[in-house]
């Protein structure tokens, strides 16, 4: 018999699928014989994020309606990695996409679970810059917003709970951590680093 962890598993069904997860109920037991089902969500793309960091120490934030929690949210441009398509890619498309940008330079930041108690959502964020003008086209069931501002003023909202996507506030806490470290390129360090 299989085992995840210190669980042995008895046997697996699909209760339900689309595109873009699938849920499993898993029959499982404990080493101690206790049996229950495990229910999983599992994605079927990555979950992909960019930090869209202009070299004015400014960031482009998209806005835009979180249907799932009758939202309005702002966030780094985000998407998912289609089957095949690495990680990377997807962000590069993403930005494009969603914000009209496109970067010269591109560097992984994090790797995320996301509500890994019943999900396996594992996203890829990256720190795009050197950025320029791209064509945005954003897809046609998104209606998004496109805003620059003073990363000082995106930390203040993830602060004041304005910003509250996951992926977005880590990513913007690392990005200022990777500033008060001096590891950002060029002036960087100095527009965002925590004033002391």
């Amino acid at each position: 018999m299989a085992k995840r962890g210190p669980l042995t598993i008895h046997g697996e069904r699909p209760v339900f699928g689309n595109p873009w997860l699938l849920a499993v109920d898993y029959h499982v037991s404990t080493p101690a014989g206790r049996q229950f089902t495990y229910t999983i969500v599992h994605f079927r793309k990555w979950a992909t994020g960019v930090v869209p960091l202009h070299d004015d120490g400014t960031v482009t934030l998209v806005g835009q309606h979180r249907f799932a929690l009758d939202l309005y949210s702002w966030e780094i441009p985000e998407g998912g990695a289609d089957e095949g398509e690495e990680p990377i890619d997807a962000a590069k498309r993403e930005l494009a996409e969603e914000a009209g940008l496109a970067g010269a330079d591109w560097r992984e930041i994090l790797q995320m679970h996301l509500s890994n108690s019943v999900t396996d959502e594992h996203a890829f964020v990256y720190l795009a810059t050197g950025l320029t003008a791209a064509e945005a086209h954003p897809d046609d069931t998104e209606d998004l917003a496109v805003k620059r501002v003073p990363f000082a003023e995106a930390l203040e909202m993830v602060e004041a709970g304005q910003i509250t996507d996951a992926i977005t506030v880590a990513a913007l806490l690392k990005v200022w951590r990777m500033a008060a470290k001096g590891e950002l390129p060029g002036p960087l360090n100095d527009l965002l680093a925590p004033k002391r």
